[in-house]
């Protein structure tokens, strides 16, 4: 039988997985970096370089010569190279599927803060989908960067697990439950735009085993399961995810640089635009995990 390190009724299993995911875990965003020539053609050099990361760490920085390319088929044909094919087409992406995040004006998405310039909170994408329309992984192309900040912090789910089964594999459990975190329904003058949506934080993929992560750190229009094990959780969660978070990779992602990733842990710097040319960049969102050779 093969062992699972994310049983806890298998402490051998784990402690073993996590010494070797500490050991192999990058220190510096620096070495998440692999330049490639061309992201929509990657060599197989290039293409084994940004698999060897993501079996580190869960994501892959690119950085390539393009510089200001548009061609927003950069994220689309990279992620085929790596098994990515169902687009998550939610209602805020363009008609094919993939988003541009650049500063909208308030009737035009800007009431959301992907679309504003304002900092944005740990979460994983897609935390408030139903399951069928989980995100498990998740693409960014810098078209344009920001005159001043806009930097983005990174952590490997994987790394929050430990975090949070080290402190105590109870809130574990709690987080593991079908109802740990729900996200109320959305309505506008419409009527009901998104559903009531409960769910884990921690959960494992039925097909691979694969551990995901479902969270945000907002504080409102969140509730929590009302268990003390769950609220404690939480808090672990909110208080480990600071600025200084422990194992967190800070970079800027600059004009013809990218991340691919199994939806990890991400935030966003707020920051200031130069008006004659504002950030914007591409996002894939992907019911697919990446896949690494």
């Amino acid at each position: 039988m093969r062992s699972d390190p994310f049983d806890l009724g298998d402490p051998g299993a784990y402690l073993a997985w996590r010494e070797a995911k500490l050991a192999a875990y990058p220190r510096r965003a620096e070495e998440l970096v692999v330049e490639v020539r061309d992201p929509r053609a990657l060599s197989a050099a290039e293409r084994g370089a940004i698999g060897e990361r993501l079996r580190r760490a869960n994501m892959a920085v690119y950085a390539t010569r393009c510089g200001e390319d548009p061609d927003r088929d950069i994220l689309r044909a990279l992620g085929l190279q790596f098994g990515l094919k169902r687009l998550d087409r939610n209602w805020l992406a363009d008609d094919d599927g993939i988003s541009s995040i650049t500063v909208r004006d308030t009737a035009s998405r800007g009431e959301y803060i992907p679309y504003t310039d304002r900092a944005i909170r740990w979460h994983t994408d897609g935390y408030y989908n139903p399951p069928a329309r989980r995100i498990r992984a998740m693409a960014l192309h810098c078209v344009h960067s920001a005159a001043e900040g806009g930097e983005t912090m990174l952590l490997d789910h994987e790394i929050a697990y430990v975090l949070l089964r080290d402190a105590n594999p109870d809130w574990v459990r709690a987080l593991m439950r079908p109802d740990a975190m729900t996200i109320p329904a959305r309505a506008d003058g419409a009527g009901v735009e998104r559903e009531t949506q409960s769910g884990p934080v921690f959960s494992l993929d039925e097909k691979d085993g694969s551990l995901h992560m479902r969270y945000t750190a907002r504080t409102v229009s969140i509730q929590w399961a009302g268990d003390p094990d769950t609220a404690a959780a939480a808090r672990f969660m909110a208080q480990a995810l600071a600025d200084e978070a422990p194992f967190a990779l800070r970079l800027k992602l600059e004009p013809g640089m990218g991340i691919i990733c199994n939806n990890v842990l991400h935030t966003r710097v707020a920051f200031c635009d130069d008006p004659e040319r504002p950030r914007l960049l591409y996002r894939a969102r992907y019911h697919d995990r990446a896949r690494v050779a």
